[in-house]
């Protein structure tokens, strides 16, 4: 039986369901460096050692409720196997890029790095799957990465040192940011977005795990460290991610990965609030420029669907 196509009206409300729900998931990774912050004044981890605490948890909470709940998403086709080995060993790579990223060049520098990510999921999909690269696409990429550079704070920038290892590292960061997204989307053809992630976040773990041998385990952690770390698994990673990897089986890769984005004003938004962080007219005008590159593909969609 051939599949039935769905209607103009279904397809626009699946998209918009997919818009509503990355902006979900970009507000709650948003809280990712709240917690990250939180939890490094308690314990003194690594970066690299968080990370992998991180993935293991994700994993093994993941695991516990799948197996209890629904045991049947732990069988996976075997064709879908090489796609998700790809996004989780993407993912982990991605977080010591990061983490390097990080420590190298700085938070500010990595931030507008990671920025680049959209522009490289935009080509690859259109090569790859002949997603359309139309020009309120690449207005969008421009809109956004503008935005994340005066949000980053050009002051930052320009007090940044670099250097041939920070330059190869900052090219890593977009391009397995981009392949995990690449990967997920693939996988999102025929897995549910919890069987997803387990697997991703699995084989994240493995990918970070020869580094552990090399970092300092701080232990015991103290109960204040416990709560925020909490946080970061079942807030910033399992709700975050779980609501991109259903975002992805809604959307082309390239709309997602310039939505998310919108991660950038949103994050500068809670450090307003809880930390008490003030923006300046620079921020403020990048952050402006990121919504509106949201904006604008989000008008893209309805002229699209309307036409």
């Amino acid at each position: 039986m051939t599949p039935k196509t769905p209607s103009p009206a279904a397809e626009e409300s699946s998209r918009a369901v997919g818009f509503l729900v990355v902006l979900g998931a970009t507000a709650c990774w948003g809280t990712s460096g709240i917690f990250v912050k939180y939890v490094v004044a308690a314990t003194d981890i690594s970066a690299l050692a968080l990370a992998f605490r991180r993935d293991l948890s994700t994993f093994l909470v993941l695991l516990t409720s799948i197996a209890l709940l629904r045991p049947a998403w732990l069988r996976i086709e075997r064709r879908d196997l090489k796609w998700l080995i790809g996004m989780g060993g993407s993912l982990g790579i991605f977080h010591i890029f990061w983490n390097l990223g990080v420590m190298v060049n700085g938070a500010a520098v990595a931030t507008v790095q990671q920025a680049a990510m959209p522009a490289i999921v935009a080509v690859a999909a259109w090569l790859i799957w002949h997603e359309p690269l139309t020009w309120r696409k690449i207005l969008a990429v421009v809109l956004t990465f503008v935005g994340t550079v005066l949000v980053s704070g050009p002051e930052g920038l320009s007090r940044a040192e670099f250097s041939l290892s920070g330059l190869l590292i900052g090219l890593g960061i977009p391009i397995t940011y981009a392949s995990w997204n690449l990967f997920g989307k693939k996988v999102r053809e025929r897995q549910n977005p919890l069987t997803t992630l387990l697997f991703a976040f699995g084989f994240g773990a493995l990918v970070l795990l020869p580094f552990q041998f090399f970092t300092p385990q701080p232990w015991p952690v103290p109960p204040s460290a416990w709560l925020s770390f909490a946080g970061l698994i079942g807030l910033a990673t399992i709700a975050a991610f779980f609501l991109y990897t259903f975002a992805l089986g809604r959307l082309p890769a390239s709309v997602a990965s310039i939505l998310a984005m919108a991660e950038i004003p949103i994050v500068s938004f809670y450090a307003y609030v809880l930390l008490n962080e003030r923006m300046t007219a620079g921020q403020s005008v990048g952050a402006a420029l990121v919504v509106g590159g949201v904006l604008l593909l989000y008008q893209n969609r309805r002229t699209n669907t309307s036409s």
